[in-house]
């Protein structure tokens, strides 16, 4: 598996799984099938009510925790320092782990510097290896950069052909952030599987659509963490190191760009409330 090698020396898989809208029921189920082929960077969030499950599956599958890469998120209605920090070891006790790989805020809202503090805390005493953030904005993102202690390894944002972030991930790499993406294959929106570019480069290599847009993330740098809950296409989106796009291929894919999102704004005022609303627990 390719690794990026965040800014502390963390190598970290280019290439993981989400478990973003697995239900809990099927959870255990489904990160179990990703790690028998051959998934080792496994990515959830309290948000997501499925860490108990993760856990369940890493550790009854036998795989020693130090060859897995274990991400979480701090939901907003556990912001603040203290907060933040209570959550942190809960997330800990649901995962069945003395300490994550990766921690990120989840979203740029309620104190979100004081959320940053705790995980500064939690990185020093061993219960992080790597912190960032998810879904800030090149504003944002600069705000928050220019006054911590350490600066965000990772930002996970929306990003797929259709909104490539370029110009954020030239903003994070200013800063030594790796960009990541969320919503690889922006959910099937505008049929993207079957997107005539992405087809026909496909057809070049013997690939699909899906690789082919996972492939052009991959080869820009960015970490990916396409979700499936079924194991043949599991395999499928880990079978994209084995072909490489060229030049005029990535210049094709670069002309999906739209620049802006398919599901939502957070500079939107009832996407704000929506998401302020949402609570963990």
């Amino acid at each position: 598996m390719e690794t990026v090698r965040l800014h502390n020396r963390v190598e970290m898989p280019i290439l993981g799984y989400g478990v973003y809208q697995v239900t809990p029921e099927e959870c255990e189920r489904c990160v179990t099938d990703a790690l028998s082929v051959g998934y080792r960077s496994i990515d959830t969030a309290q948000a997501y009510f499925n860490e108990r499950n993760v856990g369940d599956a890493i550790r009854k599958s036998g795989i020693p925790r130090n060859e897995i890469f274990l991400t979480t998120k701090i939901w907003i209605s556990n912001a603040g320092e203290e907060n933040a920090a209570r959550s942190i070891d809960e997330s800990l006790s649901r995962l069945q782990t003395d300490y994550v790989d990766l921690l990120l805020i989840h979203q740029p809202f309620g104190d979100y510097y004081g959320t940053y503090r705790a995980m500064e805390a939690a990185y020093a005493t061993g219960k992080t290896r790597a912190i960032g953030v998810s879904n800030f904005y090149p504003d944002r993102f600069i705000d928050l950069a220019e006054h911590v202690d350490i600066k965000p390894m990772v930002n996970q944002v929306e990003t797929h052909v259709f909104n490539q972030q370029v110009k954020a991930q030239e903003i994070m790499k200013q800063y030594g952030t790796h960009i990541m993406s969320w919503g690889p294959f922006a959910e099937g929106r505008k049929d993207m599987f079957n997107n005539p570019v992405l087809v026909e480069i496909g057809c070049k290599y013997g690939k699909s659509a899906a690789q082919v847009a996972l492939r052009y993330l991959i080869q820009r740098g960015v970490i990916v963490i396409p979700k499936s809950t079924h194991i043949e296409r599991m395999r499928q989106n880990m079978e994209v190191f084995d072909f490489a796009l060229t030049d005029v291929d990535m210049v094709a894919i670069a002309t999906l760009d739209e620049g802006k999102s398919l599901f939502f704004s957070h500079n939107d005022p009832e996407t704000v409330k929506f998401l302020l609303s949402f609570k963990t627990k």
